[in-house]
């Protein structure tokens, strides 16, 4: 009996579907490069979609006027469409438009339910997912248009529990549904497409895996079905040392080991999302970083690998705000306060970046919310005196130097900083800096 090919997942970000033209281009690249055994492709929102969504739902949330974004928003994909129909035939230029109709006519439906007395998270993720459906069925009526795709729901595959924004994976459900649907899809038509970032819970609603999780996604699938490898394609030539848009002279690391890039992920690092590494790592599958703007070039590889000391590592991540908890009895910041702290961290959903104490002081870095922000300071204004500066950058070098932190803190303001062997990290004033409080 002669043993299947191996399975192979493309993850296509957004930046890859931004318009007509890139989605043109990610159907050149399944056709040379996609192989000839089956494709699981996972695909993110088209262009700047979760962006305005995330717009559109804060706007119903608030009960403001949302129509005018939202056929903004509809508009760009129906002329993504037209722009696109010189390539195929009637029956695919009508399988697009039944598929917005649908999609669009859902989320119309779901932003009507839309409420400040439920929950934010959960209604976020019920509207914000709109932008995967969106472009998943639209690509995979292109690519079917000229070879066989069918498209998978992945709300339905990979479970998870209701921890909304960031939910968490019922690994042996999930492997057991994928298992069971997506192998027979796959053998049936070769190229399967399916939605990055989401996941559902056993009633049925939509979740989400953090911002930016369609990574994670194609690595959840490609350790449940054991897949060859996965690639992901983006609009640079590799795993860079640093973001081209921000640092100059950047440098590709041709290869690169799973623990390295985890901690470069987990400190920002904004190439791969923090949670994709591990599940690969654990079925030893490699991950191929590859530019869909030169398909043929090398790329990077990270795998299971040894490698001397490598280049420093530039890591900015800007939206930050420093929270500083000062006792207002003047006792020690104790153990004690750090778990109360720390709960409310945790109950207001904001991670910790970097932090450091005093005697009786106690700061740390996250991502600004206004609104996570307003929670954590309702739990502790009365035990702790609270200062914080919001409109701060958070700078990390992994493997410094003399030279990589010179480069870096050179006519910047640090409001604080710290360093390890191997990791220098410090938040600073961006140049719209806002006032402290």
């Amino acid at each position: 009996m002669q043993e299947s090919a191996p399975l192979k997942v493309y993850k296509f970000g957004g930046a890859s579907v931004k318009d007509a033209a890139a989605i043109r281009n990610l159907r050149h690249i399944v056709q040379q490069h996609g192989g000839h055994g089956p494709l699981l492709i996972v695909v993110s929102a088209m262009g700047k979609t979760t962006n305005a969504l995330e717009d559109i739902f804060r706007r119903a949330y608030e009960q403001e006027e949302y129509t005018p974004q939202l056929e903004r928003l509809e508009a760009f994909h129906r002329e993504t469409a037209r722009e696109l129909a010189p390539d195929f035939g009637s029956t695919t230029a009508a399988a697009i438009e039944q598929g917005f109709d649908e999609t669009f006519s859902a989320l119309r439906h779901q932003l009507s339910t839309v409420s400040a007395a439920r929950e934010y998270d959960e209604q976020y993720d019920q509207i914000v997912s709109f932008g995967e459906l969106l472009s998943s069925r639209f690509v995979a009526a292109v690519l079917n248009d000229q070879q066989p795709a069918r498209w998978a729901d992945c709300r339905t595959l990979i479970r998870t529990d209701e921890n909304w924004r960031e939910a968490r994976v019922d690994w042996d459900l999930t492997a057991e549904k994928l298992r069971a649907e997506l192998p027979p899809l796959l053998q049936e038509t070769g190229i399967v497409v399916t939605q990055g970032f989401l996941g559902g819970t056993a009633s049925g609603q939509t979740t989400t895996l953090g911002r930016e999780g369609s990574d994670y996604t194609a690595a959840i699938l490609a350790y449940c079905l054991n897949a060859e490898s996965v690639t992901i394609w983006k609009d640079v030539a590799g795993l860079l040392n640093a973001d081209p848009k921000f640092f100059p002279d950047t440098v590709r690391y041709p290869e690169i080991s799973y623990q390295e890039t985890i901690e470069m992920a987990y400190y920002g690092a904004s190439v791969i999302h923090p949670k994709t590494i591990k599940p690969l790592a654990v079925r030893r599958i490699p991950l191929l970083v590859k530019s869909f703007l030169d398909p043929g070039a090398e790329g990077t590889v990270i795998h299971d690998c040894r490698h001397g000391l490598l280049v420093p590592a530039f890591i900015r991540k800007d939206g930050q705000c420093l929270i500083s908890f000062e006792s207002k009895d003047l006792t020690f910041i104790s153990e004690e306060n750090l778990e109360v702290i720390f709960g409310a961290l945790a109950q207001a959903r904001l991670k910790i970046h970097l932090m450091q104490n005093s005697a009786i002081s106690f700061s740390v870095c996250t991502d600004f919310s206004s609104y996570r922000l307003e929670k954590l300071l309702a739990v502790l204004r009365e035990q702790f005196t609270i200062h914080y500066n919001t409109g701060l950058e958070l700078y990390t070098i992994k493997n410094y130097d003399a030279e990589s932190i010179q480069r870096l803190t050179a006519g910047r303001e640090l409001l604080l900083e710290q360093r390890s062997r191997q990791t220098f990290q410090f938040v600073c004033r961006s140049s719209h800096q806002e006032a402290a409080q």
